[in-house]
């Protein structure tokens, strides 16, 4: 990529903050570190805006408030590119009918907000990168899926598909837009995956429910390099799913670590305890995505970690 001024929300998450790192070093180089960045210097840095939803405290940051759907589009003036990151963790609580609310209303009001924004600038970004998931498409069973299947029926299915249309005002406003549809990213410092390392080097690991249900995974490198792919390729915009070429089983992803970490995985957590721990959360990590990336792999696309035993080594910088 030329040098380009790049607006990120969610800079101080997982993927945020490997996305600002690898940007700011400039041209990724490979094999990247357990960060997710790339291992070399890079040339070519990219000015990084931050939006944040306090005062600013530093020149790379600009106040917007998702809630409030408000945005300093004054900080936005000269940005080539918008990625769009934030959103309240999956995760990270129990679902109650009010923080269901907040999940949903993390993701779509704020890209609501965003796309607005950018869309009634003097100039806008030439590309807008709106982050969504494959929870877009439900449980797929054992079928392969890829971009050209329809939603699902569950809540996440719905929360993604509302959060997809409130990009409209960008798209509509000739703005190139992508739906960046995110698989289960392999990082040890954060992120679903990130809570499963601690318990595998334990020895406490084992499958979830049957394991039969497929995880369509990617490695938090090939997740930043994936990234750094729609913002600069030109004939892409839409819906395109950042996941792995091959996704495996939870049977698999259990058999993988134990490898990686030369650990016992003696202990399936049934799909009973799993929905008394989680509640309604557990039919969705009960729930099987069997994911393709055929969008990106149709626009050249490659990964440096296609198998599930390498993004784990990746994850643990090996």
């Amino acid at each position: 990529m030329a040098a380009m001024r790049i607006a990120i929300t969610g800079s101080a998450g997982l993927i945020g903050t490997a996305l600002v790192r690898s940007l700011r070093a400039g041209s990724p180089d490979r094999p990247s570190n357990s960060t997710g960045t790339s291992t070399g210097t890079g040339t070519g840095g990219h000015e990084i805006v931050r939006l944040v939803r306090h005062a600013p405290r530093a020149a790379d940051e600009v106040r917007w408030d998702p809630k409030r759907q408000t945005v300093d589009a004054a900080g936005l003036a000269g940005c080539d590119a918008v990625v769009h990151l934030a959103g309240a963790g999956v995760g990270d609580h129990r679902w109650s009918d009010a923080y269901k609310r907040e999940i949903r209303d993390s993701r779509v009001l704020g890209t609501a907000a965003l796309a607005e924004a950018i869309a009634a600038l003097d100039t806008p970004p030439r590309v807008f990168v709106c982050g969504s998931a494959i929870g877009f498409y439900g449980d797929t069973g054992d079928r392969r899926t890829d971009e050209s299947a329809p939603p699902g029926d569950d809540f996440l299915a719905r929360v993604c598909v509302d959060w997809e249309e409130a990009a409209a005002p960008a798209v509509d406003a000739g703005i190139r837009t992508v739906c960046a549809r995110t698989g289960l990213v392999v990082g040890r410092q954060g992120g679903a995956w990130g809570r499963l390392f601690p318990l595998f080097k334990l020895g406490l690991g084992g499958r979830l429910g049957d394991g039969g249900q497929y995880w369509s995974f990617i490695s938090l490198h090939d997740h930043i390099a994936a990234l750094r792919h729609l913002i600069d390729t030109d004939g892409l915009s839409g819906p395109v799913n950042l996941t792995a070429p091959e996704p495996v089983t939870n049977r698999e992803v259990t058999a993988a670590m134990g490898r990686v970490l030369r650990r016992p995985t003696p202990f399936p957590v049934p799909a009973p305890t799993l929905r008394l721990a989680l509640g309604e959360f557990a039919d969705n990590v009960l729930a099987s995505q069997r994911v393709i990336p055929r969008a990106l792999l149709n626009s050249g696309f490659t990964f440096a970690h296609p198998k599930v035993d390498e993004a784990i080594r990746a994850a643990l910088g090996g």
